[in-house]
């Protein structure tokens, strides 16, 4: 399937979706946003995907939406979150395999939200995150209001989220907002071994444990002590704690297939 905004490819178990308006620096049109949609569906589909690499073309990652496509134009703001962004969160949130967003430079608005709704985040020197819905008069959407405090904390949260403060790369480190920070021309390479990893880890169990994670936020002690016990009961179960059992006893790598 051919895309118009974004690029897709897959090699070997490794999905890679690029944002791709590199002239408006990735910013969101509606084509882009239904594009992206339908790469999720596609890699929770192909059941031979274990991991998915989200990035942009060129200079920046995303630039949030593309005011300039919907101006002088009337429209319902909300009306655009429900069909469009939403869905795009939601779909990240719930893919049963982990998404490494490699945060190649500044993440603004919608796409500081679709960042922060990453598994994980490998970003360069040079990138940046940014909340600037308040320099339009706009508010938090795509799931910063949710993701934000709870990665930095409400006092932090407030700030970044009504002075608009860009963090850097540095910074969103210290704070947790990333996993890691490397210098521009080692951003691929370490964004490829951590794909590595994931595309021989025990799928199956990964995609649970992401799933346990998301449910905790909501959830009390004794809610996720029973369903910590549901889902290693299902685990238990699966090829890859066999193979993970023998290999242990055989004293070699494991050979897991996400099954």
């Amino acid at each position: 399937m051919s895309y118009e905004t974004i690029l897709f490819d897959v090699n070997n178990g490794i999905a890679t979706l690029t944002l791709n308006r590199p002239d408006v620096f990735n910013a969101f049109n509606e084509q882009q946003s239904y594009d992206v949609i339908e790469a999720l569906k596609k890699c929770e589909k192909d059941k031979s995907i274990r991991v998915l690499i989200l990035t942009g073309a060129g200079k920046a990652f995303c630039s949030g939406q593309d005011l300039k496509s919907i101006a002088g134009t009337k429209r319902s703001l909300s009306e655009s979150i429900y069909k469009r962004y939403n869905p795009m969160i939601k779909a990240m949130r719930n893919l049963p395999i982990p998404i490494i967003c490699k945060l190649n430079g500044v993440a603004a608005g919608a796409g500081c939200s679709m960042a922060l709704a990453s598994d994980m985040i490998i970003a360069s020197e040079n990138a940046s995150l940014i909340e600037v819905f308040v320099n339009v008069g706009l508010v938090l959407d795509s799931g910063s209001s949710y993701f934000l405090p709870r990665l930095v904390g409400s006092a932090r949260a407030f700030e970044l989220s009504t002075m608009g403060t860009k963090v850097t790369a540095q910074q969103a480190l210290a704070w947790g907002m990333v996993n890691r920070v490397v210098k521009p021309e080692e951003l691929d390479m370490e964004t490829d071994k951590i794909a590595a990893y994931y595309q021989n880890a025990p799928t199956k169990a990964v995609a649970m444990m992401k799933k346990m994670l998301n449910k905790s936020f909501h959830s009390d002690l004794d809610t996720m002590l029973e369903y910590e016990a549901y889902c290693q009961e299902i685990a238990g179960r699966s090829d890859d704690y066999k193979e993970g059992v023998t290999a242990f006893i055989e004293k070699r790598k494991p050979n897991f297939k996400g099954q």
